[in-house]
């Protein structure tokens, strides 16, 4: 991915054939989630360094390449080696620019450096509307009067001011961003296999958002019952599986997930439950949750899924998207009908073009304008 600038409503579904970039969009919201809670260095690392991330093809395309009239060739590089992320909305955006390190003896020479963060008011980058700006080692922000005031404490460069910087009287913007941030709540591939933790009993505690591998499903869903939506977890339960309820037991403070259906005699427990019947379970109790984030992100979440739960889960991810903004990484086809069926549902179809993602029919779009902050 070179460089991609997406259009955000309440409900989006972005789509694409495989290998257009759809897992990169799920990764780079991830890593940008991560510079609020002082991981995106760690994480990086788990990518594959900073290499990994960085654009393969040329800094830029002649009319002949675009044209398929010479071969793609790779020039002398001028634009500074950067890793760029960044998002903004109608109150406050926020970008971070990651590069290379000087040249050291140290061992840590390989983490990428943190060059510039900015914080501003409203959906464009105005040096008038800038309010929180980090270069290098050295961050200020806007006082009361629109004043420029200098933070006597250097910024580590693995350290996000995000982090390292908690003055709610200095700098009130960083720490609204930050809460934003740390809202956001990320949902990929559970594991349901026979093995699987979430197919044995699990200590049960209050639980209004569920754990990024489901472990405590049973908590969630008995949460939900007991303070949250129950009359929506029921109808949810039926949609999918008609004649079927809930019943959540409690062995000693342990919690287990049991599922009573239409002509069987007794409750079928977790471990005997299907793979798609469990992941369904875990996307209602993601969807569900008494504390609903600001931004919730589902990748593939039709994995193990029958078709005919897809329409079902398609109602469950519009009624969460009353609540939240909700971004669907998809590729099943009827999902994504039912999903475009809703109303304020935005589709945002990828397509790679000479190795680089850019948006289908881009020019059908109202791509919002975007400023990167220089060096």
């Amino acid at each position: 991915m070179r460089e991609l600038i997406v259009p955000l409503g309440r409900l989006n579904i972005v789509t694409g054939p495989n290998g257009s970039g759809k897992s990169s969009v799920y990764r780079a919201l991830r890593l940008l989630a991560v510079t609020a809670r002082g991981g995106v260095i760690p994480s990086l690392a788990r990518e594959g360094g900073l290499q990994s991330t960085l654009w393969a093809g040329p800094e830029r395309f002649s009319r002949a390449m675009l044209a398929g009239e010479e071969p793609v060739t790779g020039v002398r590089r001028h634009e500074p080696v950067s890793l760029r992320l960044g998002f903004a909305g109608d109150t406050f955006g926020y970008t971070i620019d990651l590069g290379l390190p000087l040249p050291s003896e140290s061992q840590f020479a390989l983490d990428p450096v943190i060059k510039r963060e900015c914080i501003w008011n409203g959906p464009v980058l105005r040096p008038s509307a800038l309010l929180v700006d980090r270069h290098g080692a050295v961050l200020r922000a806007r006082d009361a009067d629109g004043e420029w005031q200098t933070v006597p404490q250097p910024v580590a460069s693995f350290d996000s001011m995000m982090t390292e910087f908690s003055d709610p009287r200095s700098a009130p913007e960083m720490i609204a961003v930050r809460e934003q941030i740390r809202s956001w709540r990320f949902y990929d591939h559970f594991r349901t296999d026979a093995e699987a933790p979430v197919r044995l009993p699990q200590i049960g505690t209050h639980t209004p958002v569920l754990s990024d591998d489901g472990t405590d499903l049973a908590a969630a869903l008995q949460t939900i019952t007991e303070i949250g939506e129950a009359a929506a977890l029921d109808a949810a339960i039926d949609d999918a599986f008609p004649g079927s309820r809930l019943e959540i037991v409690n062995h000693s403070g342990r919690f287990e997930v049991t599922m009573r259906q239409h002509g069987l005699l007794r409750a079928l427990s977790a471990a005997e439950l299907s793979d798609g019947t469990l992941r369904y379970l875990l996307l209602v109790a993601a969807l569900l949750t008494p504390r609903p984030p600001q931004l919730l992100v589902l990748n593939e979440p039709e994995t193990s899924l029958h078709p005919d739960l897809l329409p079902a889960l398609a109602r469950l991810i519009a009624h969460a998207s009353t609540r939240s903004q909700v971004l669907v990484v998809s590729h099943a086809t009827r999902l994504i009908a039912a999903l475009e069926r809703e109303e304020g549902s935005l589709s945002v179809m990828l397509e790679k073009q000479l190795g680089s993602t850019r948006i289908a029919n881009s020019d059908e779009y109202d791509i919002p304008a975007w400023k990167w902050p220089s060096r």
